[in-house]
């Protein structure tokens, strides 16, 4: 048998060229059969007619084409997993992939039209979502979202961002609700809707209000390091003070003739209450905020807000029209805002130790050995005193105040040579007085807090195994100290009971996760000068 002769090509580059695309489409073959392959089983139907399309291209196919196909296949490659939109126009062998773009989870490819000679062609440059279509519930449910909620959530936020919103819009239904009866009754009552007055005398009473209650906010603002250490306290004092103002308001509608005294003075309670709520925004917003979104967490919290009040207008106003009774009104939306406002407080969990969390945590190491975790240490924090309300410690007092008797103080002085404050237990008041001295640092703060309480746990535990009844209890509480020698043995051991649990608290306290800051304590002004 002859062999066979095989003709040689005259162009040795023609047949280099001949080669190399007898090559590109033996590779172009496969890809494209292989991406068929995936294209078979989990993408749409409709994506499917464009392969015989592309497969058709492949035996004039020039290296733009290829380019295209294998475009095709990376397209297809970004999108498993995913939503296939924009994987038919990247079959087009006219069309090349520019870059990938992601915002926000969403992809889009940018492709461009080829003019064949190696360009594009002009104003082809376009965008191709890899997304499939939402439906319109969850294009509507995702435009809510983005108005409501932080950007990442929920791992943008602290766990109880939640709760506190939740409470935070009711209150804010109620008090929407709440502000259009007191608006309609203090026009009334100003005499618009009966044409009792002059528009000039209203203009003027409505004005004078107004002031009265921007100097009230001027004069309060001076309480302002109160709202970083008593922040839940004074945000429900707030709450309690709008809701006084808005009843003040109502009575207006009783007596008219005394608009003026009575609108400016819940003006004024009104205003105060906006200070409070405006100061104390902030610092429950950073504790939510994980990072540096302390801007996004406070514009979607104000943005929850500002829809329940407009949900509680809007209702308001359909329920004012059946003139239901004032009384009845006033007390069901006070009640609903109140409870609302203490559950929104009570959900804030705060990592720092005021005085109201610092007493819990020391109690409860005191009475069990343990530091309470920051939930239950929140979660058992009072929220509500009374103004005239004392507190069995008194932390930085004048010396006037912790003792009446010069002989008490200078038995007891000795026993704190060493430290930089003075603890002393008053039998009259039954209180204990931590009285710092003028080297105090941070650390002999938060001591000197600490060992009061002590102080306090001590003196009750000896006062209590003496007696049985209340009564008994609250006499003896008086005059169980009879002398100087015995306050200064209770307050000897109790200085040698803080050596031996102070560094353990403190411990305890950190492996909580309790932040301990003495200027949340709110020591006084007052401080001892050495002589």
């Amino acid at each position: 048998m002859a062999p066979i002769s095989l003709k040689q090509s005259s162009n040795p580059s023609s047949a280099a060229q001949t080669i190399a695309s007898s090559q590109d489409a033996r590779a172009l073959v496969r890809e494209t059969l292989r991406m068929s392959a995936d294209l078979a089983s989990p993408s749409p139907a409709d994506a499917i007619p464009h392969l015989a399309e592309t497969t058709s291209d492949i035996s004039s196919s020039s290296p733009s084409s290829s380019a295209a196909v294998l475009v095709g296949s990376e397209c297809r490659r970004r999108v498993r997993g995913g939503g296939v939109f924009g994987t038919q126009e990247l079959m087009n062998p006219s069309l090349r992939l520019i870059c990938c773009e992601e915002i926000d989870g969403r992809r889009w490819n940018y492709v461009a039209e080829n003019d064949g000679s190696g360009g594009f062609v002009k104003n082809s440059f376009r965008a191709l979502s890899l997304q499939t279509p939402q439906a319109p519930l969850d294009e509507m449910m995702s435009f809510i979202r983005s108005y409501v909620v932080p950007e990442g959530f929920p791992d943008s936020v602290s766990p109880s961002y939640v709760p506190y919103m939740k409470w935070r819009a009711l209150k804010h239904f109620f008090g929407g609700a709440m502000g259009v009866f007191t608006t309609q009754t203090l026009l009334s009552s100003v005499g618009v809707s009966r044409n009792k007055a002059t528009p000039g005398a209203v203009a003027i009473n409505w004005i004078l209000k107004d002031g009265a209650g921007r100097i009230g906010k001027m004069l309060y603002a001076r309480q302002g390091k109160k709202f970083d250490y008593d922040l839940k306290q004074m945000r429900f004092a707030g709450d309690l003070l709008m809701e006084l103002g808005a009843g003040v308001e109502l009575i207006t509608a009783a007596v008219p003739h005394l608009f003026l005294p009575l609108a400016c003075a819940a003006n004024v309670a009104k205003n105060v209450a906006a200070v409070t709520s405006t100061s104390t925004r902030t610092p429950i917003y950073k504790a939510f905020a994980k990072g540096e979104n302390i801007g996004d967490v406070t514009a979607k919290g104000e943005c929850v807000g500002n829809i329940a009040d407009l949900l509680g207008t809007g209702l308001s106003i359909v329920i004012s029209k059946r003139n239901p009774s004032l009384v009845t009104t006033f007390a069901l939306l006070s009640c609903g805002y109140l409870f609302s406002s203490f559950r929104e407080v009570k959900s804030v969990v705060l990592h720092t130790l005021n005085r109201a969390r610092f007493s819990v945590a020391a109690e409860s190491f005191l009475k069990t050995g343990r530091v309470p975790t920051v939930q239950d240490g929140n979660l058992n924090e009072n929220i509500f005193r009374f103004p005239w309300e004392d507190r069995p410690v008194v932390l930085g007092s004048r010396l006037k105040d912790a003792f009446q008797d010069p002989g008490a103080y200078v038995a007891i002085q000795p026993l704190f040579e060493k430290e930089k404050y003075i603890v002393t237990y008053n039998p009259s008041k039954c209180k204990v007085y931590a009285l710092l001295k003028d080297e105090a640092k941070s650390d002999d703060i938060l001591k000197a807090a600490f060992h009061a309480h002590l102080l306090l746990h001590f003196m009750n535990s000896v006062n209590g195994n003496k007696v049985s009844s209340g009564k008994q209890r609250d006499d003896l509480m008086l005059n169980v100290v009879h002398s100087v020698a015995d306050l200064e043995a209770y307050i000897a051991d109790s200085c040698k009971l803080v050596e031996n649990s102070y560094g353990l608290f403190k411990r305890k306290a950190k492996e909580q996760g309790w932040t301990m800051s003495d200027s949340l304590l709110n020591p006084g002004r007052a401080r001892l000068v050495s002589t």
